[in-house]
Protein backbone atom coordinates (compact mmCIF):
# COMPACT_ATOMS: atom_id res chain seq x y z
CA UNK A 1 0.00 0.00 0.00
CA UNK A 2 1.20 3.53 -0.77
CA UNK A 3 0.42 6.98 0.54
CA UNK A 4 -2.70 8.43 -1.06
CA UNK A 5 -1.96 12.11 -0.32
CA UNK A 6 -0.62 14.48 2.29
CA UNK A 7 -3.74 15.59 4.15
CA UNK A 8 -2.55 18.43 6.41
CA UNK A 9 0.22 19.92 8.51
CA UNK A 10 -0.48 20.87 12.14
CA UNK A 11 0.90 24.08 13.63
CA UNK A 12 0.36 24.74 17.34
CA UNK A 13 -0.15 28.47 17.93
CA UNK A 14 -0.91 30.88 20.73
CA UNK A 15 -2.73 33.63 18.79
CA UNK A 16 -5.12 31.64 16.61
CA UNK A 17 -6.79 34.70 15.04
CA UNK A 18 -3.48 36.32 14.00
CA UNK A 19 -2.21 33.13 12.39
CA UNK A 20 -5.54 32.55 10.60
CA UNK A 21 -5.34 36.11 9.22
CA UNK A 22 -1.75 35.47 8.02
CA UNK A 23 -2.67 32.33 6.10
CA UNK A 24 -5.85 33.91 4.68
CA UNK A 25 -3.75 36.86 3.45
CA UNK A 26 -1.40 34.34 1.86
CA UNK A 27 -4.38 33.02 -0.10
CA UNK A 28 -5.63 30.05 1.90
CA UNK A 29 -9.33 29.57 2.59
CA UNK A 30 -10.67 29.05 6.11
CA UNK A 31 -12.76 25.85 6.11
CA UNK A 32 -13.80 26.15 9.72
CA UNK A 33 -12.75 26.79 13.29
CA UNK A 34 -13.95 26.01 16.76
CA UNK A 35 -13.34 23.86 19.81
CA UNK A 36 -12.20 20.29 19.27
CA UNK A 37 -14.58 18.38 21.49
CA UNK A 38 -13.84 14.83 20.35
CA UNK A 39 -12.38 12.94 23.30
CA UNK A 40 -10.78 10.45 20.95
CA UNK A 41 -8.28 13.18 20.06
CA UNK A 42 -6.68 12.74 23.49
CA UNK A 43 -5.97 9.10 22.70
CA UNK A 44 -4.54 10.01 19.28
CA UNK A 45 -2.14 12.71 20.55
CA UNK A 46 -1.28 11.04 23.87
CA UNK A 47 -2.34 13.90 26.17
CA UNK A 48 -4.99 13.88 28.90
CA UNK A 49 -7.63 16.48 29.75
CA UNK A 50 -7.17 18.38 26.47
CA UNK A 51 -9.03 21.56 25.66
CA UNK A 52 -8.16 23.17 22.35
CA UNK A 53 -9.52 25.28 19.53
CA UNK A 54 -8.63 24.38 15.97
CA UNK A 55 -8.89 25.98 12.55
CA UNK A 56 -8.54 24.24 9.21
CA UNK A 57 -7.37 26.18 6.17
CA UNK A 58 -7.07 24.82 2.65
CA UNK A 59 -5.11 25.87 -0.40
CA UNK A 60 -7.35 27.13 -3.23
CA UNK A 61 -6.99 23.95 -5.33
CA UNK A 62 -8.21 21.90 -2.34
CA UNK A 63 -5.24 19.52 -2.31
CA UNK A 64 -3.52 20.64 0.88
CA UNK A 65 -4.45 21.93 4.31
CA UNK A 66 -2.91 23.60 7.31
CA UNK A 67 -4.47 22.80 10.68
CA UNK A 68 -3.92 25.30 13.48
CA UNK A 69 -4.37 24.34 17.13
CA UNK A 70 -4.56 26.63 20.17
CA UNK A 71 -4.16 24.57 23.35
CA UNK A 72 -5.91 25.92 26.41
CA UNK A 73 -5.17 22.77 28.38
CA UNK A 74 -2.52 21.48 28.73
CA UNK A 75 -0.68 24.72 28.01
CA UNK A 76 1.50 24.74 24.88
CA UNK A 77 5.27 24.50 25.31
CA UNK A 78 7.39 27.26 23.76
CA UNK A 79 10.36 26.00 21.70
CA UNK A 80 13.83 27.46 22.02
CA UNK A 81 15.11 29.51 20.34
CA UNK A 82 11.85 31.27 19.47
CA UNK A 83 12.84 32.22 15.90
CA UNK A 84 14.85 29.11 15.07
CA UNK A 85 17.23 29.33 12.10
CA UNK A 86 16.79 27.13 9.01
CA UNK A 87 19.33 24.54 10.22
CA UNK A 88 17.43 23.76 13.47
CA UNK A 89 16.19 20.18 13.71
CA UNK A 90 12.49 19.67 13.07
CA UNK A 91 9.88 21.20 10.79
CA UNK A 92 11.23 24.56 9.59
CA UNK A 93 8.81 25.79 6.92
CA UNK A 94 5.92 25.05 4.60
CA UNK A 95 6.44 25.93 0.91
CA UNK A 96 3.68 27.37 -1.28
CA UNK A 97 3.67 27.95 -5.04
CA UNK A 98 2.50 31.50 -5.84
CA UNK A 99 1.78 33.45 -9.02
CA UNK A 100 3.46 36.75 -8.08
CA UNK A 101 6.04 36.49 -5.29
CA UNK A 102 6.53 40.26 -5.02
CA UNK A 103 2.80 40.88 -4.52
CA UNK A 104 2.46 38.10 -1.93
CA UNK A 105 5.47 39.37 0.04
CA UNK A 106 4.06 42.91 -0.04
CA UNK A 107 0.66 41.74 1.26
CA UNK A 108 2.25 39.68 4.03
CA UNK A 109 4.61 42.51 5.03
CA UNK A 110 1.59 44.80 5.37
CA UNK A 111 0.32 42.30 7.94
CA UNK A 112 3.61 42.42 9.90
CA UNK A 113 5.48 39.51 8.29
CA UNK A 114 9.16 39.89 7.49
CA UNK A 115 11.39 38.53 4.76
CA UNK A 116 13.87 36.08 6.31
CA UNK A 117 16.61 36.58 3.71
CA UNK A 118 15.88 37.91 0.27
CA UNK A 119 13.99 36.96 -2.88
CA UNK A 120 16.40 35.00 -5.09
CA UNK A 121 16.20 33.37 -8.49
CA UNK A 122 17.12 29.71 -9.01
CA UNK A 123 18.36 29.44 -12.58
CA UNK A 124 15.49 30.25 -14.98
CA UNK A 125 13.09 28.06 -13.02
CA UNK A 126 11.94 29.75 -9.78
CA UNK A 127 12.04 32.88 -7.67
CA UNK A 128 12.13 31.85 -4.01
CA UNK A 129 12.03 33.34 -0.53
CA UNK A 130 11.16 32.64 3.10
CA UNK A 131 8.77 34.87 5.05
CA UNK A 132 8.40 34.81 8.85
CA UNK A 133 4.84 35.45 10.01
CA UNK A 134 3.16 35.60 13.40
CA UNK A 135 4.64 33.42 16.13
CA UNK A 136 7.76 32.83 14.05
CA UNK A 137 5.97 30.64 11.48
CA UNK A 138 8.08 30.45 8.32
CA UNK A 139 6.55 29.91 4.90
CA UNK A 140 8.52 29.45 1.72
CA UNK A 141 7.22 31.04 -1.47
CA UNK A 142 8.07 29.78 -4.94
CA UNK A 143 7.12 31.56 -8.15
CA UNK A 144 7.69 29.37 -11.21
CA UNK A 145 9.16 31.30 -14.12
CA UNK A 146 7.90 30.68 -17.65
Amino acid sequence: MTIQRMDNVLIVVDDLEAVIAFFVELGMELEGKGPLEWRGAERVIGLDDVRQDIAMLRVPDGHGRVELAKFHRPKAITPEPKDAPANTLGLRRIMFAVDDIEAVVARLRAQGAELVGEIVQYENIYRLCYVRGPEGIVVGLAEQLS
